[in-house]
């Protein structure tokens, strides 16, 4: 266990001297304080999307080919994947762009978002329009509630159910909540990055599986991960509040490199606060924090969290524990507490307290 220690996370991201493009490029933007998405997106642009379009040269083969795609695949998954899907996080909740300038916001979904397999428009409408409402309750198609939460089978069974089941469920949650809009920005985006699958495969099947099919499927297992992680912990007895069903990880490496993603529960509080804000709100509220038996761990993020929940190393989950208000607590009551919100919630408990 450990007591609060002085946060480490970033709270500043203006540079501390404005360069003149620095000032050119904040002219556009929505809040200067999102700058570094700007040159996060030029350095990808820079790098993978003319190494994308080196692997569909014909004259590109054998060894040469295979170098070119270690090189993509290293600077996705090593490199900009976790910066990246935050930043469509960030982007996702807060506009980057001013509204004269909206045409560029579509640059991120809609150009280097599928470099990532993020087919356009599904994690806006899926994160937008279903998991924040919904609030990894019972009509959240992604809910982790009804899974063993310490459990790789479970979570096997999750992650499948999502990559067979997850586009026709989300379509459903927008027919039944009467929201064509949302339906049709997340078929429009399906269909395009389908229909553009099968004819780039017409042009060159292999280059086709490295930038568009590949990356589909490591993007959604990597998601459904993150959000089993972020909602392992959850009180059966107060589901939807937000102190009691997500984590908050903090003084982590993970949050300078993504944007304090590890502060889930002020972000499902307050999900339009702007990233730089989380770790003083996080400080201001400890007392709700404290008083909600909150999950707040210290020097590990969602990865970790995952990895220890499959090894059922509780034991290692308690030593990043923290203790909140400082009052002493033995390894055993914190593994108690931490087992029993991983606990599966079945329907026929959960229904009569959300009547």
């Amino acid at each position: 266990m450990k007591v609060l220690a002085a946060s480490t996370d970033p709270v500043n991201s203006r540079p501390e001297a404005p360069t003149h493009l620095d000032s050119f490029l904040g002219h556009y933007l929505q809040d200067e304080r999102d700058l570094p998405f700007v040159y996060l997106s030029l350095k990808i642009s820079a790098t993978m999307l003319p190494l994308a379009v080196l692997l569909f040269v014909p004259a590109l083969r054998g060894a040469a080919w295979w170098a070119v795609f270690g090189v993509f695949f290293f600077l996705s998954n090593a490199v900009f994947k976790g910066p990246f899907g935050l930043m469509l996080h960030c982007t996702s909740h807060r506009v980057l762009f001013k509204k004269k300038y909206s045409v560029l916001n579509k640059y991120i979904p809609w150009v280097i978002g599928p470099l990532f397999g993020q087919t356009p428009e599904t994690y806006f409408t899926h994160h937008m329009g279903m998991h924040h409402p919904e609030n990894n309750l019972p009509d959240d198609e992604s809910s982790t509630m009804f899974y063993q939460r310490d459990s790789l089978r479970g979570f096997l069974h999750y992650l499948t159910d999502f990559l067979v089941l997850g586009i026709p469920r989300l379509v459903g949650y927008f027919n039944r909540r009467h929201r064509p809009v949302l339906r049709f920005r997340l078929l429009r985006g399906e269909l395009i990055y389908i229909i553009f699958s099968i004819l780039m495969a017409c042009v060159n099947l292999p280059a086709t599986l490295a930038v568009f099919v590949v990356p589909l499927v490591l993007s959604r297992v990597i998601m459904m991960l993150g959000n089993w992680a972020q909602h392992a912990f959850i009180a059966a007895d107060s589901p939807e509040n937000c102190y009691r069903n997500s984590v908050t990880c903090i003084n982590t490496t993970y949050n300078h490199k993504c944007w304090n993603d590890g502060y889930h529960i002020s972000h499902h509080l307050k999900p339009a606060m702007h990233w730089t804000e989380h770790p003083q709100h996080f400080r201001q509220n400890l007392g709700l924090y404290a008083s909600n038996d909150a999950i707040v761990f210290d020097g590990i993020h969602f990865l970790h969290i995952f990895f220890y929940l499959m090894g059922k190393r509780y034991d290692l989950l308690a030593r990043h524990f923290v203790l909140l208000d400082g009052t002493a607590r033995t390894e055993t009551e914190v593994i108690d507490l931490l087992r029993s919100r991983t606990q599966r919630i079945g329907r026929e408990v959960l229904v009569p307290q959300l009547l």
